[in-house]
């Protein structure tokens, strides 16, 4: 038995202008054959998949194809697009004959060419393959679903978590691919457009509405003839015509039973909808203070409208401006992305005091510039920073690092995005200890595990962004209309055409 396996990965963000290039994926690194396996065992989706391959079915061929990888950014420019699309064409034509197909995708990436990329990447494998090979998806939850990527696959399986557990998805998709090509199931699907779009406050899987939904779907797996049930509640960044939450059943050989808990998965966030637009984030200023008169331990203040696991571009410069207005004692570690800024401070070379303006580089919808006064403390190069407890894998390129210091804050400015400063070990290795400060923000609105074990309290920001909170006013061009909560909508059911087709043996 001979499995492929397919991964590339990119979550838009349509209110970042600044286009995703094949540079954004190299500097994550573009694995191809073995040293997909040699790079990757132990971490990610891929490494999950490979765990249960060798312990349920050590005889299996795994054929790597290639992994590409980046964070969440602007849509992918046509390059990236084209290139993963002769990637695909190339990869399964040399790896001859398989039994089937493991395909690991986001699920919420865009480019200029389609709103739709999965579905475009899912259909090109189904064309190739032809009718009777089997395929299996893996997405993230925060994927957008639309008929082509349904009507091109076999099953389709989710994160069950929020934070996101990629080992664990890569598992439940190793699992999913040897049911259908070992144990015989015969998979089919339903699904359901759900007219939703929500802000990213309530998205924790541990806690509120979404657990309660979450839950539900793991309580109808109890059921052996369900083989998954995978809800996705849409990021709500991507401005794309077939955009709105979904829920997908998949059964065993039952259409009905399919149906029907799709249907229930459906009505169910639709009863919770108004429960998921609950917000949490407080104004900016608010944040500060409480965050400068916590007696100790370091604070985590979420920069939830810049949050660059969300996609947005990382030049915001709403909290920095906010602590050097406050006068807050801190100190306070900030991350930004500017190729700009660390040219500038580069050449000035460490100990020079510098004046020049910071954020609004990328994203000048949102940001203007603001000039600030400080000393460079460091320049180094960032292309190999070791993470040691990042899901993806162990080590990113950040490109050049300068550490600037203005006032109470400490700025960690980065050419390219890596993981901005939402892993600790991303300051340490330049010399920084985040638990040396006061408040550490993060461009993150829910990715916050990996500051856990040093967090004494988390505070949301209520700050303005690509990725803010604030749905009702992002520019929306594409988004479906009529949708919750930007329009009335009675009746989710009529929403969407999707909703009254018939469910099918699925990617047949």
């Amino acid at each position: 038995m001979r499995i492929a396996l397919i991964h590339i990965s990119q979550e838009t963000n349509d209110f970042n202008p600044a286009l995703t290039r094949l540079s954004d994926y190299r500097s994550f690194g573009i694995l191809e054959g073995e040293e997909m396996l040699d790079k990757l065992s132990g971490h990610g989706e891929v490494g999950g998949f490979l765990e249960v391959m060798r312990a349920k079915a050590p005889n299996c061929e795994i054929v790597p194809i290639f992994r590409a990888f980046t964070v969440a950014g602007g849509r992918i420019d046509r390059e990236s697009f084209e290139f993963f699309e002769r990637k695909i064409r190339d990869g399964l034509a040399a790896a001859g004959r398989i039994d089937g197909l493991m395909l690991q995708l986001h699920g919420a990436c865009a480019s200029v060419v389609t709103d739709d990329v999965e579905g475009a990447q899912a259909a090109l494998c189904r064309e190739i393959l032809g009718p009777d090979i089997p395929i299996a998806l893996a997405l993230d939850h925060h994927a957008n679903i639309t008929g082509r990527i349904v009507d091109s696959v076999d099953a389709i399986v989710g994160h069950r978590t929020q934070p996101h557990d990629l080992m664990d998805t890569g598992r439940i998709g190793a699992e999913m691919i040897l049911k259908i090509l070992v144990e015989k199931v015969r998979p089919v699907m339903a699904w359901r457009k759900i007219p939703l779009v929500t802000h990213q406050e309530q998205f924790l899987t541990s806690q509120g509405p979404m657990k309660t939904w979450f839950d539900r779907a793991r309580a109808l797996e109890g059921d052996p003839n369900v083989l998954q049930v995978a809800n996705f509640p849409m990021q709500p960044w991507l401005d794309v015509a077939e955009g709105g939450w979904a829920t997908v059943v998949v059964t065993d050989g039952d259409p009905a039973l399919a149906e029907r808990l799709a249907d229930e998965m459906a009505e169910m966030a639709w009863e919770m909808r108004d429960d998921f637009l609950v917000r949490e984030a407080v104004p900016v200023d608010t944040a500060l203070r409480a965050a400068d008169a916590e007696p100790e331990g370091l604070v985590v203040l979420s920069d939830t409208g810049d949050t660059v696991f969300g996609g947005a571009a990382g030049d915001s410069n709403v909290i920095l401006e906010a602590a050097l207005r406050l006068g807050v004692t801190g100190p306070v570690l900030i991350p930004m992305i500017s190729k700009a800024a660390v040219a500038i401070l580069s050449e000035a070379g460490e100990g020079a005091e510098v004046t020049l303006p910071l954020g609004g580089c990328t994203a000048k919808e949102f940001f203007t510039p603001l000039t600030v006064t400080g000393v460079v403390r460091k320049v180094a190069d960032g292309s190999n920073v070791t993470l040691s407890n990042y899901f993806h894998q162990s080590a990113v390129n950040m490109g050049k690092v300068v550490i600037f210091e203005t006032g109470p804050v400490t700025l960690m400015i980065t050419e390219l995005r890596g993981v901005a400063g939402n892993v600790p070990d991303a300051y340490r290795a330049f010399g920084v200890e985040p638990r040396d400060y006061k408040m550490a923000v993060l461009k993150t609105a829910s990715n916050f595990q990996f500051f856990a074990s040093i967090t004494s309290r988390l505070i949301r920001a209520d700050t303005r962004g690509p990725g803010q909170s604030d749905v009702y006013t992002l520019p929306w061009k594409r988004l479906p209309r009529p949708i919750h909560p930007l329009d009335k909508v009675t009746d989710w059911r009529g929403a969407h055409p999707v909703n009254r087709r018939t469910t099918r043996e699925a990617g047949r």
